[in-house]
């Protein structure tokens, strides 16, 4: 029971200042907004952040041990592109269409994400350069293999089974929040957990007490890879189809900044698992607030990056005093 408490009070002082954020955001909002608070546009919100939220989970493990992924929405639309390319290879046969893309698309994500980790992890070139090129190639990949355009399927399985709800949560959200407590234990009670912040906060240190650092570094790119092949698999039962150009798009500035929103640090060393998951329902609060009032969407990217800003600017004041 003790120690219960010191993880509660741990959590809440590296990232207490998003649930205090969250909670006043829902409270002004469910005041000032009566559509705000109906129960379906909450549901709404829930689905929407899902996809993103997904991958932000795996993002929190790759800053923790000290990296940066910029290709995981590049990644996702790569993974859902095959996936749905995949299910030409069983006509007539609707669940084996569904497997075949499930697989295709963890297997692409694990893929994508294992070549990251492998620059990353073993070749020790820097993660942003790294990221930054498999980006380019990941966006390319697809939109070669979709013509540039949109990637379609027919089949009624796939979108029951990942537009489904319980208790007006959607599957993609339920996903995203059982998820959340498996890697939450994953990060507090795992050596896994233990190595990845301790590589991020001394990779030097790390090594000097027997931690295979490429080797965790590699694990958490792997991890990114395969979460964003999932996120793919489910947005692309959303509509039936994958967009080569647009899905994915800015995906991996949202998961930043939900990481970083939640309290885990740029700099790598600290994770907060339920700290990324108030940060994307934050955001997501936050662009649902912004249609309401008008804004462009066009204009949402802005708030995002100033977001970002601010919070790793809070970081570095608390780190200094």
């Amino acid at each position: 029971m003790k120690q219960v408490v010191l993880n509660a009070r741990k959590l809440f002082a590296n990232s207490g200042g998003v649930y205090i954020a969250l909670a006043v955001l829902l409270a002004v909002c469910s005041v000032s907004n009566e559509y705000f608070r109906n129960p379906q546009n909450l549901a709404n919100i829930t689905r929407q952040v899902s996809y993103s939220g997904i991958i932000a989970l795996g993002m929190t493990f790759v800053i923790a041990a000290g990296g940066i992924d910029l290709a995981v929405g590049s990644l996702l639309a790569l993974a859902g592109v095959l996936s749905i390319l995949s299910m030409d290879l069983a006509p007539g046969s609707p669940a084996l269409q569904l497997a075949l893309a499930f697989a295709t698309a963890l297997g692409v994500g694990a893929l994508g994400g294992a070549v990251n980790g492998v620059l990353v992890g073993a070749a020790r070139i820097q993660p942003f350069i790294v990221t930054l090129g498999t980006m380019s190639i990941y966006r390319s990949l697809a939109l070669y293999f979709a013509d540039a355009g949109l990637v379609s399927t027919g089949n009624e399985l796939y979108r029951t089974a990942t537009s489904a709800t319980f208790c007006m949560i959607s599957v993609p959200a339920l996903v995203m929040v059982l998820l959340t407590v498996f890697f939450t234990m994953v990060m507090r009670s795992t050596r896994f957990g233990r190595h990845v912040c301790a590589v991020g906060s001394n990779e030097r240190v790390a090594r000097y007490a027997a931690i295979p650092t490429g080797r965790i570094k590699f694990r958490t790119y792997l991890l990114a890879g395969l979460l964003a092949g999932l996120s793919a698999f489910l947005l692309g039962g959303r509509l039936s189809s994958i967009s080569s150009s647009g899905a994915g798009l800015s995906y991996e500035l949202d998961a930043i900044a939900a990481v970083i929103i939640g309290g885990t640090a740029m700099t790598g060393g600290r994770a907060s698992v339920p700290g990324t998951l108030a940060g994307v329902l934050l955001l997501g609060i936050v662009s649902n607030v912004l249609d309401m009032w008008g804004i462009s969407v066009n204009l949402q990217g802005t708030v995002k990056g100033l977001v970002i800003i601010i919070a790793v600017l809070i970081q570095y004041k608390r780190k200094d005093s």
